[in-house]
């Protein structure tokens, strides 16, 4: 791919592409699903998140050869599934969890715990294919927990400003299959876990809520998170979180001990190849970071005075999963919310352009991956009738970048290392 500083818009479309063709199932999974040795028994193929689809499809296809390729179920968002031939693909809610992800939970727990023809023994294997969003379609509540309960909690934590991790600590404790649950189950086949990670520090434990990882957590923990943001939930959970009778598998447990655990994918990955096929168009990359947190609209800003001060010809890269505190009743995504922060800002200095989009093509709950900064784009939204600052306070980015033109539309790409951002300060003004 060669990309032309001279054409800024399509350079910085152009990195974002670059960044999500180095994580895509069809780059990460051949080469893992290479260096595991084959089982002596059975493969069951499991899995969740909005790259559980494209993953299962790369494990079919190379499968090793003589060997029957493997069967099993995943479950991903709708519309990010993919045509099988073996496994199963079952498309769920995301974010908000719904009852085709608990019935593709309740059956993937079955699975694992032999209560169906698939019981596994010693000598199998229990391939789980895991990348984000899976935390929303493993949706089965623990015993005396409503769906509906979960997705109260869920919609109040997602609306209160809760750091991913904050948000599956909660949702490993009102689970049945998360939290380590999912690979106790299995116990003693052997579970071996491909894991694209979008979640900053690569944490396994926050990763779709490690259903297959020890969970370094405690329900304690879980109700403080609630507590922090204010959040009073259902009854149900409220007794439920009380009792703390029905804690996760935690480090040591023995049901854990033939569980391992592969990243595949991160998001630093992406980053390095944005910033090669920035190299290769003669600019200088800057990575500031794989695990940028914090509100959106701040971190825009923060990254406006890196702009101003940055030598032309260079490039912030930056990735991580930021949080919106919602206020308005507009159309956001945090990725758009960041991009309105960043151009109140910059305040249309000249020659500086950016993009924030989300990896899977999806910016929040809306159908644009994310949006594109311009210079000038605050005049024009201006003279065309638009406040942009009332814009921000509605936490309607979504609708300040649809009068301009100026959303970026991918589709869902079915793989998933979370947010990814790129400032471009421009050879020439």
């Amino acid at each position: 791919m060669t990309l032309d500083p001279r054409a800024p818009a399509a350079l910085l479309r152009g990195l974002f592409d670059a960044a999500v063709a180095a994580v895509a199932a069809e780059t990460v999974v051949p080469p893992a699903l290479a260096a595991l040795p084959p089982p002596a028994g059975r493969t069951l193929v499991i899995g969740a998140g909005k790259a559980a689809a494209a993953m299962a499809a790369a494990v079919e296809r190379h499968w090793p050869a003589g060997s029957d390729t493997p069967g099993g179920l995943v479950v991903t968002r709708y519309g990010h599934g993919v045509p099988t031939r073996s496994v199963e693909v079952v498309e769920a809610g995301h974010p908000h969890p719904d009852a085709k992800g608990e019935e593709a939970a309740r059956r993937i727990l079955s699975f694992a715990t032999g209560l169906g023809a698939t019981g596994l023994g010693q000598d199998d294997l229990l391939l789980c294919l895991l990348s984000g969003g899976g935390s929303s379609l493993l949706a089965l509540p623990a015993p005396g927990i409503a769906l509906a309960d979960k997705q109260a909690v869920g919609r109040a934590l997602l609306r209160s400003g809760a750091t991913i991790a904050e948000i599956n600590t909660v949702r490993r404790h009102l689970s049945a299959i998360k939290g380590g649950r999912l690979a106790a189950a299995a116990w003693p086949a052997r579970c071996v876990t491909l894991a694209v990670s979008d979640v900053p520090h690569d944490d396994p434990a926050v990763i779709a809520s490690g259903p297959t990882v020890a969970d370094p957590t405690t329900v304690a923990d879980a109700r403080a998170v609630l507590a922090k943001y204010g959040i009073e939930p259902p009854a149900a959970v409220r007794a439920h979180l009380a009792r703390g009778d029905d804690e996760t598998p935690k480090p040591g447990d023995p049901r854990l001990a033939r569980s391992e655990f592969h990243l595949v994918a991160r998001p630093m990955h992406a980053l390095e190849a944005a910033a090669a096929a920035a190299r290769a168009a003669g600019l200088e990359p800057v990575i500031l970071g794989d695990s940028l947190e914090g509100e959106a609209r701040d971190l825009g800003a923060a990254h406006a005075a890196l702009a101003r001060a940055a030598r032309r010809g260079t490039v912030l890269l930056s990735g991580g999963e930021t949080t919106v505190s919602v206020r308005g009743e507009g159309r956001g995504g945090r990725n758009a919310e960041y991009l309105l922060g960043l151009a109140l800002a910059l305040d249309d200095a000249p020659g500086v352009w950016a993009i924030a989009c989300d990896t899977d093509g999806i910016d929040g709950t809306e159908d644009n991956a994310g949006a594109l900064h311009r210079p000038g784009s605050l005049a024009r939204a201006r003279a065309a009738g638009y406040d942009p600052a009332r814009s921000l306070s509605r936490n309607d980015a979504y609708g300040y970048f649809a009068r301009l033109g100026d959303l970026v539309v991918t589709g869902p790409t079915r793989t998933n290392v979370n947010d990814f951002r790129a400032i471009l300060i421009a050879p020439s003004a």
